[in-house]
């Protein structure tokens, strides 16, 4: 039985959309094909623990073909895990395959059958609502980053047992909803470090508010612990705020590197890095 679900690859701050074909046939063998990396072949060893720890599932004794296209955009990661073992059960025939086509899956699989969180949530989030997906299925920890995207359902869950629970009709998971005005003028101003706390250091101030107000470089140069390094991180507070455009592309790139905290829905400050003085170029432009 000839089975697909639907995942997705980020590539730079995008998101492709991608197929994963399954196919049974008899013997036990397990191919996975359609140019994976090591991290996604070994999703078998996940799926199979996942499977044997979830009640309810078991692993088929069949021969596994897996085909992800477009084959020639390369797989990397975990995050495949959940449409790779939704599609092997709908397969199976251990879930029923009427609502698979209408959402896209990604989550990364613990030997238990729980979901962990991935890394580019919003641009996936993004693709589906483009390519007209019903909705997106990602881990709890995910949900409310997707949900920024409006006219999209976005269900987040905590194992597998509770995907093939929804996508049976048997168990409804309240789809996450994000209000993306609130969310961005709730946090709009709202600073962990501030401009204001500076004390005294009038003449750096100074040349900090007309570089922030020009758009202009400065170099500061003073020995340590002289408060350059406290002064620049507060450089932010004093910048004009982002719209909501500039803040939504700021989350896609936080997305992608993963560095978006659990339940956090909207990057709305202005992003500040500390790249240490030994950094290479190629680093530091990377």
């Amino acid at each position: 039985m000839l089975v697909k679900t639907y995942g997705a690859a980020v590539t730079g701050i995008d998101a492709v959309t991608i197929t994963i074909e399954v196919n049974f046939s008899q013997g036990i063998k397990f191919f996975l094909v359609g140019l994976p990396d090591s991290a996604v072949k070994e999703s078998q060893q996940r799926m199979q623990s996942a499977m044997n720890e979830s009640t309810g599932f078991k692993w088929p004794g069949k021969k596994i073909v897996i085909n992800m296209a477009p084959a020639d955009i390369r797989k990397e990661g975990s995050s495949y895990d959940l449409p790779l073992v939704m599609a092997i059960l709908a397969a199976s025939k251990q879930i029923s395959t009427e609502n698979l086509a209408d959402y896209i899956m990604m989550g990364e699989l613990s030997l238990d059958g729980s979901l962990q969180p991935v890394k580019g949530a919003l641009p996936i989030a993004v693709r589906a609502k483009a390519e007209g997906f019903k909705g997106l299925i990602l881990p709890l920890q995910n949900a409310r980053e997707a949900a920024v995207v409006d006219g999209l359902n976005v269900y987040g869950a905590n194992n597998i047992v509770e995907v093939g629970a929804f996508l049976n009709g048997e168990k409804n998971i309240e789809p996450t909803v994000v209000d993306t005005d609130k969310e961005f003028y709730q946090q709009l101003l709202h600073y962990d470090i501030d401009f204001v706390d500076v004390k005294g250091q009038e003449s750096v101030k100074r040349a900090l508010e007309i570089a922030a107000a020009g758009g202009h470089n400065l170099l500061m140069i003073g020995p340590p612990g002289a408060g350059k390094s406290m002064i620049a991180k507060r450089l932010p507070s004093i910048l004009p705020p982002l719209t909501l455009d500039e803040a939504l592309e700021t989350t896609k790139i936080h997305s992608v590197a993963g560095k978006i905290q659990n339940n956090t829905a909207l990057i709305t400050q202005r992003p500040f890095r500390s790249p240490h003085h030994t950094i290479s170029d190629v680093a530091c432009i990377c």
